[in-house]
């Protein structure tokens, strides 16, 4: 069995190969149960969550051959590592052989999270995003933000990104790692006037206060809300659901655990039938997406185990190529 580590996902990936592959997962062949959760109870400080995430080829399906692969994510979420240094979220990726079940590789669980996370963001942006969409706002500048901000620039033609963070000298810390990419960066302060100007307004983070007002979006705007993904956080307030078109990564998902639908769904700010579709039906076209260049779309994700084992199999696709 290979152990693959995050520098070797970094080599390995890259997100036009990547987007396309989740684009073919979505469109069928792979089975994905609804993730498990798990709650591990400790006698002192917070609980921590064990979530496992499995997903296989579907072997019912006329046009998957060979022995495919079948995989799960393990993660676990323990909020008191910060006091530890370590990370509150950590996770490994064990893919197998379809048939047989013989364990192939082990792969680093973070990052292949991160460049999964982008990727679907960037291909719901296929459809939902308006072609020329050229300026880009990344509320949050997490380890997520610059996969997300390389990930939308691989499908839109963007040349200025804003960066708006709590603490600006995180945000700093982005903007210099995208130094040598080929579009703007600046840090903002202003985020009500960053994103009235944004095409596209991206948050990846854990705050249970909107940051993203309806009021501020410009016709045509798309949202792509990352972060808030439990019930009790949210990214975006009441006015943006409203005016947007709603879509989701998985319905089951999303609107079990996306807080920025949950909780206006439950006050009935929204119903069930406002979000139109998933990411599923755009990739098969069912839903073509984007209507018209005014419309202003929000695509919500909390992730999904096809997701993982789309890049991951692309991970041991490409060692096997060398």
């Amino acid at each position: 069995m290979r152990i693959i580590s995050a520098d070797e996902v970094d080599r390995l990936l890259d997100f036009p190969a990547l987007i396309d592959a989740l684009a073919d997962a979505f469109c069928g062949g792979i089975e994905a149960p609804v993730r498990h959760h798990h709650t591990i109870t400790r006698q002192q400080g917070a609980d921590s969550t064990m979530l496992l995430m499995p997903a296989w080829n579907d072997f019912t399906q006329d046009d998957v051959s060979g022995n495919g692969f079948m995989g799960v994510k393990i993660v676990t979420v323990s909020p008191d590592n910060n006091a530890a240094g370590l990370p509150a979220v950590m996770g490994i990726y064990l893919l197998s052989d379809g048939t047989t079940g013989e364990p192939l590789a082990m792969i680093d669980g973070q990052k292949l999270t991160l460049w999964r996370t982008a990727a679907a963001s960037a291909l719901a942006a296929r459809y939902l995003t308006v072609p020329s969409a050229s300026r880009m706002v990344m509320i949050g500048a997490g380890k997520l933000a610059p996969y997300l901000i390389r990930a939308h620039a691989t499908v839109r033609p963007i040349r200025h990104v804003s960066i708006w963070n709590r603490s600006p000298a995180n945000a700093e810390r982005v903007a210099e790692e995208l130094a040598d990419e080929p579009y703007d960066i600046t840090v903002c302060e202003d985020r009500a006037e960053a994103i009235a100007e944004a095409d596209i307004v991206s948050a990846a983070t854990i705050s249970t206060e909107p940051l993203v007002e309806g009021r501020w979006l410009k016709p045509g705007a798309h949202v792509d809300l990352v972060g808030a993904y439990s019930p009790d956080l949210r990214e975006s307030d009441d006015d943006a659901v409203r005016r947007a078109t709603l879509f989701v990564d998985t319905f089951g998902g999303a609107l079990k655990e996306g807080g920025d639908l949950v909780q206006p769904m439950d006050a009935g700010v929204i119903k069930r039938t406002d979000i139109v579709a998933e990411l599923s039906m755009l990739c098969r076209g069912d839903h073509k997406g984007r209507s018209n260049a005014e419309e202003i779309t929000l695509f919500k994700s909390t992730g999904a185990s096809l997701e993982d084992f789309a890049g991951g199999s692309l991970i041991w696709q490409r060692c096997q190529n060398g």
